[in-house]
């Protein structure tokens, strides 16, 4: 059993940061790992991914505003927004792949007041 728990939402005024943290939980291996966000009324859409060796990956509408990081040894992805504007207003999911096979968390609100 795996379990993925987000958190650090919250309400922010645009030009401002957050940090939200996913800690994974159960019998897990080292994997790739993602933060998908979900605005109302819109699909789930990937904004970064971290493979098992590091690497990354961004949606076009965050690179070099948001950063993607782990840390192994807490078994927790970590996703840096800086400089958030309104249209990242959404809620924010933490992906955890292993195989074919993928894990979510409940989610966390992300509000950005213009």
């Amino acid at each position: 059993q795996v379990q993925l728990v987000e958190s650090g939402g919250g309400l922010v005024q645009a030009g401002g940061s957050l940090r939200l943290s996913c800690v994974v939980s159960g019998n897990i291996v080292i994997a790739n790992m993602g933060w998908y966000r979900q605005a109302p009324g819109k699909q789930r859409d990937l904004i970064a991914t971290m493979t098992w060796n590091g690497g990354t990956n961004y949606a076009d509408s965050v690179r070099g505003r948001f950063t993607i990081s782990r840390d192994n040894a807490a078994n927790t992805v970590y996703l840096q927004m800086n400089s958030l504007k309104p249209e990242d207003t959404a809620v924010y999911y933490c992906n955890y792949k292993i195989g074919s096979t993928n894990y979510w968390g409940q989610g966390t609100q992300v509000t950005v007041s213009s």
